[in-house]
């Protein structure tokens, strides 16, 4: 028998799901950053990061999570009955199957959010959904990972996040912001670290520069602490 016919007639291997994504948590809760704030939201975070920022607050999603469809996952979505949705990480684009989740969920007509670390390309992202970016400063120790290239495919709908730890961050992130012409792209948003950076310095600053800026701190904090599924 040849080869070929002897291959016809192997069993088929068993079918592997092509839409399967590592999800450390779903959760429903307020939305406490960007111009959503405020927003009951469904967050949907998924698990790995290529970074490693030394503010970091969800390092718990760098590893483990379980596998689920992108149809289980709207299933578990529709449950909580919320039309806004959060993709958040870690960082979810380090998953190739985070684009057909973005589509699904904007097919599904919720309004969709995306926070990611401006680390990687945000080219192929559903155009439905609003893209929450960050812009690394020195302090975060991954300014080396910007990836500037994604500025030239941000629009109104978008919004930029510059996270905080000292006045040499500011510094930087204000010359960033003049330099690469940032407040004329889209939103921009100033949060401070945390424990690092005192909330009412940097809101005085932006008054006294007066920066086109949103200040924010993390709703979600200060309703709750640093609590996973909060």
């Amino acid at each position: 028998m040849s080869a070929v016919t002897l291959a016809a007639i192997q069993p088929a291997a068993p079918s592997v799901r092509s839409d399967t994504l590592r999800i450390t948590e779903i959760f429903h809760s307020i939305q406490g950053e960007s111009s959503r704030v405020g927003l009951p939201t469904v967050f949907i975070r998924l698990t790995g990061c290529p970074l490693r920022c030394t503010w970091c607050d969800t390092e718990y999603a760098f590893h483990g999570g379980g596998a689920m469809s992108i149809d289980a996952i709207l299933a578990q979505v529709a449950e909580f009955n919320c039309a806004t949705i959060c993709v958040t990480g870690g960082e979810p684009l380090a998953q190739k199957n985070c684009l057909p989740l973005l589509g699904a969920l904007c097919d599904a007509d919720y309004s969709v959010s995306l926070e990611t670390s401006g680390a990687l390309d945000i080219s192929g992202i559903d155009p439905r959904v609003s893209r929450i970016m960050d812009v690394k400063a020195p302090g975060s120790g991954e300014v080396t990972k910007n990836r500037w290239e994604n500025l030239d495919l941000l629009t109104p709908h978008d919004e930029l996040k510059l996270v905080l730890a000292s006045r040499e961050d500011y510094e930087w992130a204000m010359a960033a912001c003049h330099q690469r012409r940032l407040f004329a792209r889209c939103p921009v948003l100033f949060s401070p670290v945390q424990g690092q950076l005192e909330a009412g310095q940097l809101a005085q600053w932006i008054i006294d520069d007066k920066l086109p800026v949103r200040f924010q701190l993390q709703l979600h904090k200060v309703l709750w602490g640093n609590t996973p599924g909060r």
